[in-house]
């Protein structure tokens, strides 16, 4: 399954025969996701400009699967404790009370229903990485609840680390950003901590757009945030398990010169 996205670079990984209950199940949501993913463009202005947060460019993949009908749900489970009187198998009894004993609801950022069934899904673009203990504890809840088939988890890819900081370089290049003041003019405006980090590593390094790179990509995009192989780990390690489950790496192909 997801196999046009994984001839144009992205990781795709499926766990819990959620392959097969994709293709056999799910072909309409299998093609949604695959246009909208294989279309997506990520600006390097946009990537530089956000800090290395939430960009421009994710907002816009947010809006494209929210315009397909994949829209923020809270989803509520509760647990109901009801008592009769009569014996309810000859359906002879009046019901005397009824009381929720337990609830507790979830917030999933993408969620679409099917004919078959209901598929959640949710983007990691840059927080920390326990966020992926959170959203797969989340699928399993609810699909052992019955209120889901399928959980995607979209996240940065192995290619897009590897890759990077040459963006990040080539960009500082490409845009004459030779110092710190080139940077301000530039409409960029790092913290006097990160202005101390960047000095730091442009003195190793030998050169500002080097450092630059170095310091910007350490700083955002640190290991300990969310990225694919933190998320293949878990997924791994059978975190989530049983619901099935699918992972999908965002590639540095996705980065457009700007």
């Amino acid at each position: 399954m997801l196999d046009e996205l994984r001839k144009i670079g992205f990781d795709v990984g499926c766990y819990h025969h959620a392959d097969a209950l994709l293709s056999g199940a799910f072909p309409g949501a299998v093609e949604e996701i695959e246009d909208t993913l294989a279309a997506f463009k990520l600006p390097m202005s946009s990537l530089v400009g956000s800090g290395g947060g939430e960009t421009e460019g994710t907002q816009r993949l947010r809006r494209e699967l929210s315009a397909r009908g994949w829209v923020k749900r809270t989803i509520q489970v509760e647990k109901t404790v009801v008592t009769f009187e009569g014996t309810a198998g000859k359906k002879s009894y009046t019901e005397l009370d009824r009381a929720t004993v337990a609830s507790l609801s979830h917030e999933i950022d993408h969620v679409k229903s099917f004919e078959a069934g209901t598929i959640l899904l949710e983007i990691e673009w840059n927080n920390k990485d326990p966020f992926f203990d959170r959203d797969l504890e989340n699928f399993k809840r609810l699909h052992a609840d019955g209120a889901a088939n399928i959980g995607i988890l979209i996240t940065r890819g192995q290619s897009f680390e590897d890759n990077i900081t040459a963006f990040v370089k080539r960009y500082a290049e490409n845009h004459d950003l030779t110092s710190l003041a080139a940077l301000m003019d530039h409409g960029l405006e790092p913290t006097r901590r990160q202005q101390n980090d960047i000095t730091k590593a442009v003195t190793r390094a030998g050169d500002f757009a080097t450092g630059w790179a170095a310091a910007f990509v350490s700083d955002k995009y640190a290991s300990s945030t969310t990225n694919w192989a933190k998320l293949e780990d878990r997924m791994r390690r059978g975190v989530g398990n049983p619901c099935p489950l699918v992972a999908i790496g965002i590639p540095s192909s996705v980065i457009i010169e700007d």
